[in-house]
C-alpha cells in the first residue's frame, strides 16, 4: 500500500481502533503486533521510521550485564530471551559477538556494587575480577537452558596480552562472554513495518505525518508531504514516541489536564572510526570496558570500521541531540585508556551519531542508576476522548516483548483476544533462512541472471529478501553507480517499496552508506538523481533536497560536503565496497 492509497483509505473511513504515535522500533513493534491480530491500526511517525533513538543505538543486542548490579534481574532475563529469539528470527542481521572485559583489579567495586544494588549509593565505580565473575556467572545461569552460545571464560594477564598486545598493560586479567550485535537495526524496523502491513488493508502506516487534537474525541492527521489534513477518530492512542512522549502528550491533552512528565531520557553518542590497525587489534571481539571514571564504554568491529561509544548525559530537547566536541573528546580519551598506543586522526572519524535513551522520569544524580526496564501506563481521555497508552522506557533488544505487552493491554481495552504469537515468528530477510547460504546465493544468481558476487552482496544486505530485490533489478537494464556495491535499480527498489520521502531516508537508514563512511559526493548526487526521477521532482525541489541532506549530514553527523568530495578520488579505493559491506 503506497502513501496515496493509505491516505485515500483514511479519507473514506477515518475511524481506527488504534492510532500508534511513533515509528521507532517500539512503535513499529506494537503496530506489527496489533496488525497481525487483525486490529484496524494506524501508525503515524512525524519523521522517518527509525530516525530517532532507533537509529542511534550501540548496535548491541544484549542482556545488559551491568543492569545486574541495579537489581534488574527480570529485565536481564527478558533481554537474554529476546536476544536469543532475534538470533533465530533475524539471522540475516543479528549475530553472536564475543565480548571481552579488560579487568584492572581483583576486589575493586565489590563492596560498592553491593551497596549500589541495595540503593545506598549512586556513584559509578571500577569493577574488579570478583564482581565481574559474579555477574558473568549469573549471566550464564540465566541462559543455561538455551545454551546457544559458549559460557564465559577468564584469561590471565599474560594470555590476555598475548591475544591483545595493544591493550593497556596495567590490566590484571580479562573475561570473555557472548552477546550479539545487529548490523542493520533501521532495516529491521522496515521489516517489522512490512510484516504488519502484510496483515491487510486494516493496517496502515505513514511517515512524515502528525496528529493534533481537533475536539473532544476528534483528531486531525497532517500529511507533511502533501500538506493535506484529514480527520481521524481513534478509539485508543498508543504513545510510542520514546524521548518525545511528554511532548506528544502535550498535543493530545488540553492544557488544563496535561499529565505530569513521564520521561527523563539521557543522550548517548558514538563514533565510527576508520582505522585498520584498531580494527585488526580487536580480533573480532567487542571490548566492553570501564573508562577511568567507572563508566561503561564499548568498542567493536562494525561493517569494516570500528564503533566506539558512548556517553550518558541528560538532555532537555530530544530533537536537537548531536555528538558535541566534548563528547568526542571523552570517547577518544576512553579509547586511549584501553588502547594507549592507538592514535586516531580527526579524518579517521568518518561518522558520528547521538540518540536519546527513552528512560522513565528520575531525579537520580547518576544516570546509570535510572532503570532500563519498560512498562506501560494509561492516561484516560478528556471529555470522551480516547485513552492514551504510553510506552515508557525500553531498550532495543526487548522491542518485541515490549510491543507484545502494549498490544495485549490494547487488546484488553478493545475487548479482543490475541490470535497470533510473534515470539518465534521470523520476519523480513530472516524468513526461510538457508542452512547452505552458498547454495541459496548460487540458485538466486541462476534464477535471475545476476552475477554470483552481486547475488552474494544482496544476500548479505537483505537476507532472503534479496530474492525480491534481485528480481526487480533483473526486470530492466541496470546502471552502475559511483559506489560499486550498489546499482540504480537497487536504489529504485528501495525508493518504491520502502516509504522513502527524503534523501536521508535512503542514505542514512535504508542503506548504511553514510554510517559506514563509504558515501562520497558523487554517490550522493547519483542517489539524488534517482530519487528525484522516481518522485518527479522539479529542479528547484531537487536542489532544496540536496541542501537539506548536506546540512543534516554536517550538523548531526560531522560529515562536511568537503569530506564527501574528498572521497570521490580515487574512486576505486574510497567509493567502492566489498560484498560484506552493508
Amino acid at each position: 500500500m503506497n502513501r496515496e492509497e493509505t491516505l485515500d483509505g483514511l479519507r473514506q473511513s477515518p475511524k481506527v481502533d488504534v492510532c500508534v504515535l511513533g515509528g521507532g522500533i517500539n512503535g513499529l513493534s506494537v503496530f506489527r503486533e496489533l496488525a497481525l491480530q487483525g486490529v484496524n491500526v494506524l501508525l503515524v511517525e512525524k519523521s522517518d521510521y527509525c530516525s530517532g533513538a532507533s537509529a542511534a543505538l550501540s548496535r548491541m543486542v544484549h542482556g545488559g550485564l551491568r543492569y545486574l548490579e541495579n537489581g534488574e534481574f527480570s529485565l536481564v532475563r527478558e533481554s537474554l530471551i529476546e536476544r536469543d529469539r532475534l538470533l533465530r528470527n533475524a539471522p540475516h542481521y543479528v549475530a553472536p559477538l564475543p565480548t571481552t572485559v579488560p579487568i584492572f583489579d581483583v576486589f575493586s567495586g565489590l563492596a560498592n556494587g553491593i551497596v549500589r544494588f541495595l540503593g545506598l549509593t549512586r556513584r559509578p565505580s571500577r569493577r574488579g575480577a570478583v564482581a565481574i565473575k559474579a555477574g558473568l556467572s549469573i549471566y550464564d545461569l540465566l541462559t543455561r537452558k538455551r545454551a546457544l552460545m559458549p559460557r564465559h571464560q577468564f584469561r590471565g594477564r599474560k594470555t590476555t596480552l598475548s591475544k591483545w598486545p595493544a591493550l593497556n598493560p596495567a590490566i590484571r586479567s580479562s573475561a570473555t562472554y557472548y552477546d550479539a550485535w545487529v548490523s542493520h537495526p533501521e532495516r529491521i524496523g522496515i521489516e517489522l513495518l512490512h510484516d504488519g502491513l502484510s496483515a491487510g488493508s486494516s493496517a496502515k502506516a505513514l511517515n512524515y505525518a502528525t496528529i493534533e487534537r481537533a475536539g473532544a474525541a476528534a483528531f486531525l492527521l497532517q500529511d507533511c508531504i502533501s500538506g493535506e489534513a484529514l480527520p481521524i477518530q481513534p478509539r485508543l492512542i498508543i504513545n510510542a514516541t520514546g524521548g518525545w512522549i511528554d511532548i506528544a502528550n502535550d498535543s493530545l491533552f488540553p492544557e488544563r489536564v496535561r499529565p505530569e512528565p513521564l520521561m527523563g531520557g539521557t543522550k548517548g553518542s558514538h563514533l565510527i572510526i576508520d582505522n585498520a590497525d584498531l580494527h585488526t587489534m580487536l580480533d573480532g571481539h567487542m571490548i566492553y570496558y570501564e573508562n577511568e571514571d567507572g563508566r561503561i564504554c564499548i568498542l567493536f568491529p562494525y561493517l569494516g570500521k570500528v564503533l566506539v561509544g558512548s556517553t550518558d548525559l541528560r538532555v532537555d530537547d530530544p530533537g536537537m541531540v548531536r555528538c558535541e566536541p566534548d563528547e568526542r573528546e571523552y570517547i577518544l580519551q576512553s579509547l586511549a585508556f584501553v588502547f594507549p598506543r592507538v592514535q586516531i586522526r580527526p579524518e579517521e572519524i568518518v561518522f558520528q551519531f547521538a540518540g536519546v535513551r527513552p528512560l522513565p522520569a528520575s531525579d537520580d544524580s547518576f544516570t546509570g542508576r535510572i532503570p532500563r526496564d519498560h512498562f506501560c501506563t494509561v492516561l484516560e481521555g478528556e471529555s470522551g476522548g480516547p485513552p492514551v497508552l504510553c510506552m515508557i522506557g525500553g531498550k532495543w533488544t526487548t522491542f518485541r516483548s515490549f510491543g507484545a505487552l502494549a498490544a495485549d493491554m490494547a487488546l484488553e481495552r478493545l475487548g479482543r483476544s490475541r490470535r497470533l504469537d510473534t515470539a518465534e515468528r521470523s520476519f523480513g530477510g530472516g524468513r526461510d533462512f538457508p542452512e547452505d547460504k552458498a547454495l541459496w546465493v548460487r540458485e538466486l544468481s541462476e534464477a535471475t541472471g545476476i552475477p554470483a558476487d552481486r547475488a552474494a552482496t544482496l544476500f548479505a544486505r537483505y537476507g532472503t529478501d534479496a530474492q525480491d530485490v534481485a528480481r526487480f533489478i533483473a526486470m530492466e537494464a541496470d546502471q552502475a553507480l559511483p559506489h560499486a556495491g550498489y546499482s540504480a535499480r537497487e536504489l529504485a527498489h528501495l525508493i518504491r517499496f520502502e516509504a522513502i520521502e527524503h534523501l536521508d531516508d535512503l542514505l542514512l537508514r535504508r542503506t548504511t552508506l553514510a554510517l559506514s563512511g563509504e558515501l562520497c559526493l558523487a554517490m550522493t548526487d547519483a542517489a539524488l538523481d534517482i530519487l528525484a526521477a522516481e518522485k518527479d521532482w522539479p529542479a528547484h525541489r531537487k536542489a532544496e533536497e540536496r541542501v537539506r541532506f548536506l546540512t543534516l549530514l554536517d550538523d548531526r553527523h560531522g560529515v562536511a560536503e568537503a569530506t564527501l568530495s574528498s572521497r570521490n578520488q580515487p574512486r576505486s579505493e574510497l567509493c567502492e565496497t566489498t560484498a560484506k559491506s552493508g
